[in-house]
């Protein structure tokens, strides 16, 4: 496949090209071409353009308010600072017009799983059901790109990884939008950009606010938004163990090492070979999506998989993976003003995790409204949270005056959600 890139705003004298998928059903990330590395894409800029199609017509036809969509392929960074590749979907609202300045929202949706044909280019019909912050964004009259920020190793829990790649996300973008004869409907300008990440999309969309200013110091974000905060998955991997949910573990462990031969290889060696909990049974996650994930492991044990039982994470190589890659707070202080939403009864992730994250960022000079919310948990601030955080986004997109600067910390009461928490 011949592909015409595009670096650092200059476009080359060949157009690039366009792939229109069959009516067939589409093809997953695995068994794709268009998920491959293009030749020479390490000698690009990151945020370069490297390939784009139009998405499958599942995402117009099955997304609300959506009148078109895109795959791009694009040059980023990986977890170990090499150069990488991903994909990202730019979605187009049904009232786009090309000579209105839109507002462009990168909503870092959470799919936990280190299986790359769990990524949203492919599941995204699926997943962006009406109501859902992708078609409500839509609805405003706003373009949407959803980046599969794991990257192509599907590095779930790789939090360097995923903050490069969604800030290379939104570099592709505005790269297409000053040149946007390369898509039909032509893109046209993009007015203000914001964030937006719950979950396990607050670990993209969090780690790309710290990461900008020394990534991406160009890009002059108008917001984040952080919901549900995971400011440290070591301890998430203990908070959910047993539950429920435990495959959300599960999935950490064999997506965040994988970009670290000797961890992960380490991590691998470790795991039993016999028995109910064994190699075999672990490494199946890697197959699966979250929701599979959830119903394969739930209410187990994730270190009866290992010899040594929860010192695994003791071990050195382990440790300076996680240290590195899986807390928040040590790469770089956000320089756009954030909306950071959190559960107080979240048994995720700890809200005092939060509070520490948010105290280091307000006490370096960070613009923060952090609202705390008593009623529920880590699910049900989910519905909870997602006005709240729609509310804000419109605000700093479609506002007319900036926000104050400084710190406010909020307790909130709200209570929209009746659904089983945790």
């Amino acid at each position: 496949m011949k592909q015409y890139p595009f670096t650092a705003g200059v476009m080359l004298a060949l157009p690039l090209l366009q792939y229109t998928l069959a009516a067939s059903p589409p093809v997953p990330p695995s068994q794709d071409p268009f998920y491959t590395a293009p030749r020479h894409f390490e000698t690009y800029s990151p945020g370069a353009v490297l390939r784009v199609r139009t998405a499958h017509v599942d995402f117009s036809n099955a997304i609300a308010n959506c009148s078109a969509a895109y795959h791009i392929v694009y040059r980023t960074t990986d977890t170990r600072y090499r150069p990488s590749w991903a994909v990202t979907t730019l979605l187009l609202p049904s009232s786009y017009s090309p000579s209105t300045a839109t507002p462009l929202l990168s909503y870092q949706y959470p799919y936990n799983s280190p299986n790359p044909d769990a990524s949203p280019s492919f599941d995204g019909p699926a997943l962006f059901v009406p109501g859902s912050p992708v078609s409500t964004a839509l609805s405003r009259g706003w373009l949407v790109v959803v980046p599969d920020f794991e990257g192509p190793t599907a590095s779930f829990g790789a939090g360097v990884q995923a903050g490069h790649a969604t800030l290379d996300s939104v570099r592709s973008v505005l790269l297409l939008s000053r040149d946007g004869q390369h898509l039909s409907p032509p893109l046209g300008s993009v007015a203000r950009y914001a964030m937006w990440g719950y979950s396990g999309g607050s670990i993209a969309a969090e780690f790309a606010a710290e990461l900008a200013v020394q990534y991406a110091p160009e890009l002059v974000f108008a917001g984040a938004v952080l919901g549900g905060v995971v400011p440290n998955l070591t301890s998430v991997l203990e908070s959910i163990n047993g539950s429920p949910y435990v495959g959300d573990t599960f999935a950490i462990m064999a997506g965040s090492l994988n970009q670290y031969p000797d961890a992960y290889d380490f991590l691998v060696g470790s795991l039993k070979v016999e028995g109910p909990y064994n190699k075999t049974g672990f490494l199946a996650v890697k197959e699966m999506n979250i929701s599979e994930a959830f119903a394969t492991y739930a209410g187990q044990d994730v270190f009866e998989y290992f010899i040594q039982g929860m010192d695994i994470l003791k071990a050195p190589l382990i440790r300076k993976v996680f240290h590195s890659n899986a807390i928040m707070g040590y790469h770089g202080v956000p320089q756009m003003p954030l909306f950071v939403y959190k559960a107080i009864g979240d048994r995720f992730s700890s809200v005092e995790d939060t509070d520490e994250l948010v105290e280091r960022y307000c006490g370096i000079g960070a613009t923060i409204l952090y609202q705390r919310n008593t009623v529920g948990g880590h699910l049900a601030e989910i519905p909870n949270g997602g006005p709240r955080a729609m509310a804000w986004l419109a605000d700093v997109l479609e506002g007319a005056v900036g926000l104050a600067s400084g710190c406010d910390v909020q307790t909130v009461t709200v209570n929209i959600s009746s659904i089983p928490d945790f």
